[in-house]
C-alpha cells in the first residue's frame, strides 16, 4: 500500500509539474507560432559582461536555456564561457548532436545568445584570480569528456552530461544544474557510483535513469527515468521535473 501510495504521488508531481511548466511556456512566449529552428532568435541576451571592457579580468560563466520546440517543456541546454585575464573575447563549449562527428564544439554560437529563441539562465559567475585559477582545469575537463563522438538527448549522454562532467571536474565552481537538466546524472554502466555535478557530495546512478544525488549544491535528488524530484537545503527549494528550481536562487546569481 505505501508503494503504491509513493508512486501515485510522484505521478502527481510529474503532472502538476508539466502543467506548470506548460503553462509558463506559453506566457512567456515571445517568439511567432510561426518561427522555426531556422530563424528562431539566436542574437545576445545581454546577460555576459563586456569582455573588452573588462579586460584585465578573467571570467567564467554557465548557461541553460529550455531546448527548442516541445523539448523545451521538459529539459535544457547548458553551455560554459570564460576568458582569461588580459582576453578580450570569450571562448564558448557546449555539446551539440548535429553537423558533425565530434559533438564538442567550440564557438558554435555567441557566449550569451538566445538559445533558438528561449532566453538563456544563468548558472554561474565567477572571476578574478578565482576564476583565472580554474581555467585550465576546465580546459583539461573538456579535453578528458569521456563521450566526444556520442549524443543521446534521452537519458544521455549529452549536452547535460558534457556540463555535469566539467562540474565534478571542477567543483570549485559549485556548479548547481537544474533538476530538468535530463542527462546530467548519466553515468556509465561500470560506474555508477560517484561525484554529483556539484564535484562535492555523492551519486549513485544507472545509465542516468534510477538513482539518488547527495550534493552540497544539489541537495537531496531523486532520479526515475531521466525525471527528477529533491529538495535543496543549502538554499532552500524544490526541485521538480520539466519545471527546474523553485524557491530561493543561489545567492552568487543574485543581482546578475
Amino acid at each position: 500500500m505505501a508503494v503504491k501510495w509513493i508512486i501515485l504521488c510522484f505521478v502527481g508531481v510529474l503532472l502538476l509539474s508539466f502543467g506548470y511548466s506548460y503553462a509558463r511556456a506559453a506566457h512567456t512566449k515571445t517568439e511567432p507560432a510561426s518561427q522555426n529552428w531556422a530563424t528562431a532568435r539566436r542574437d545576445s541576451a545581454g546577460i555576459a559582461p563586456d569582455p573588452v571592457k573588462l579586460r584585465s579580468t578573467a571570467i567564467i560563466q554557465i548557461y541553460a536555456a529550455p531546448t527548442y520546440g516541445w523539448r523545451g517543456l521538459v529539459a535544457v541546454h547548458p553551455w560554459i564561457i570564460f576568458k582569461r585575464e588580459g582576453e578580450t573575447a570569450f571562448t564558448r563549449y557546449d555539446v551539440i548532436s548535429w553537423g558533425s562527428t565530434n559533438v564538442v564544439r567550440r564557438n558554435y554560437a555567441i557566449p550569451d545568445g538566445y538559445w533558438f529563441g528561449s532566453k538563456p539562465k544563468l548558472l554561474v559567475d565567477h572571476r578574478g584570480a578565482q576564476a583565472e585559477a580554474m581555467i585550465p582545469n576546465i580546459v583539461a575537463a573538456i579535453k578528458s569528456y569521456p563521450y566526444p563522438h556520442t549524443y543521446h538527448a534521452w537519458p544521455g549522454p549529452n549536452s547535460n552530461t558534457f556540463m555535469a562532467h566539467i562540474g565534478r571536474e571542477v567543483p570549485d565552481l559549485q556548479l548547481d544544474m537544474p533538476s530538468n537538466a535530463i542527462g546530467k546524472d548519466y553515468r556509465g554502466i561500470t560506474n555508477p557510483i560517484g561525484l554529483p555535478p556539484s564535484g562535492r557530495g555523492v551519486q549513485v546512478s544507472v545509465l542516468g535513469l534510477l538513482g539518488v544525488t547527495l550534493g552540497v549544491e544539489e541537495g537531496v535528488e531523486v532520479n526515475v527515468l531521466g525525471l527528477n524530484l529533491g529538495v535543496d537545503f543549502k538554499n532552500p527549494a524544490l526541485r521538480l521535473p520539466f519545471v527546474g528550481r523553485v524557491g530561493f536562487d543561489n545567492p552568487q546569481n543574485a543581482g546578475l
